[in-house]
């Protein structure tokens, strides 16, 4: 039973340590889970900042519904970072639940959130709880640009991309359940909102984004389709969205859509035991350790929202950086206004439609983590 009001699953995790990095910055005291606590531990005296003044615990479970709901219990809030989550993200959101505590994860896998929402939305409006997913850099600056665009009065369709710069080389600076994630996403749809209803996207879709921050168009893929399309699919204010996630200075994106198509050709159609030893040899090939720390100099992001109406047109912009860090100051930011008690929803909802787009993006920029700006077009 958790002592601290919020607990961090999936604590040794890459984004599980940056979490209390912001929960320990936030002085909030908080609850390490996870199945091997020496290992933790040892992890976390490695890559936590400020651990030696920070007030936590350390408590082992197992993953299934009734260990972790008796790790969870005492607690008000649970940061879920065990993925890929269309694997195990489903346990931990029905251990919350019966544990009594708001959910927060950073997932974007469409098809998990798809069941959050149907499963356990109504549970959790039910028990004044909110279960928000894709409380992360790749998600909630897109959407934050998003409602900005929203802002204009008559934007209806959304057009978004999510642009990062890291190291070079395919894969740098992705972590382990990253990868897992990225490579299990093969096995799932990816949609696009359009005129109010989710279509598919082609298996090889791919985008060339153009963008005036950039000299060359940088190519994206869908990633999944992102959640925005499904935070927007049932918001009166939108009939159309499309979301693509792109890297420039690095080769990432077109190693996964060559190893996507490779995928479509060679394995869709096999065993899913066959399947899993494929995923498993192409994650154990492609990040065979944690990444380091992020650095500000070098790890800078752009993204941006397009909004169109019939006469309508507005571009919104967010220049960041770190984008690993910044998704656990987002989480930081979730959670202190879960302790307040001052969420604008509660069941299934987005942090921005929970917490307020501006209130995310004030504690961003305030952190120099994060930049908008707003153009008419």
């Amino acid at each position: 039973m958790a002592k601290h009001p919020v607990v961090v699953y999936g604590a040794s995790g890459y984004t599980g340590m940056l979490i209390m990095d912001w929960l320990i910055d936030q002085n909030i005291p908080f609850t390490a889970v996870s199945r091997n606590a020496k290992r933790t531990k040892e992890m976390m005296e490695q890559r936590v900042v400020r651990l030696e003044s920070a007030q936590y615990e350390i408590i082992e479970a197992e993953h299934n519904v009734e260990s972790l709901t008796n790790a969870f219990r005492g607690a008000k809030v649970v940061c879920n970072t065990v993925g890929p989550f269309s694997n195990f993200g489903l346990v931990a959101v029905e251990a919350a639940l019966k544990a009594g505590c708001h959910h927060l994860d950073p997932a974007g896998e469409q098809a998990y959130i798809r069941q959050v929402r149907d499963e356990f939305g109504e549970q959790y409006r039910q028990a004044g709880l909110l279960v928000s997913s894709s409380n992360a850099y790749m998600y909630t600056y897109s959407e934050i640009a998003a409602e900005l665009a929203l802002e204009t009065p008559g934007v209806d369709s959304l057009q978004t991309a999510a642009l990062c710069r890291g190291a070079r080389g395919a894969g740098a600076g992705v972590s382990v359940g990253s990868t897992a994630t990225i490579f299990e996403g093969y096995r799932q749809e990816s949609f696009y909102l359009w005129e109010k209803q989710l279509m598919a996207h082609a298996p090889d879709a791919s985008f060339d984004i153009v963008d005036p921050s950039f000299t060359q168009p940088v190519f994206s893929l869908p990633w999944g389709g992102t959640s925005l399309p499904i935070y927007f699919e049932h918001d009166a204010r939108v009939r159309s969205c499309i979301s693509s996630v792109g890297f420039y200075d690095n080769d990432a994106m077109r190693m996964v859509h060559a190893l996507g198509k490779k995928w479509e050709a060679e394995y869709k159609h096999l065993p899913r035991e066959q399947q899993d030893a494929v995923l498993k040899q192409i994650v154990d090939s492609t990040t065979p350790s944690m990444p380091p720390r992020e650095r500000t100099t070098l790890h800078r992001t752009v993204d941006f929202a397009i909004g169109r109406g019939q006469l309508a047109a507005v571009r919104a912009t967010v220049h960041g950086i770190t984008p690993y860090i910044a998704t656990g100051a987002i989480h930081a930011a979730a959670v202190l206004k879960l302790l307040d008690g001052d969420t604008a929803k509660v069941g299934f909802a987005s942090g921005s439609k929970a917490f307020g787009h501006r209130y995310l993006l004030g504690f961003l920029e305030q952190r120099g983590l994060a930049r908008a700006t707003v153009t008419q077009l």
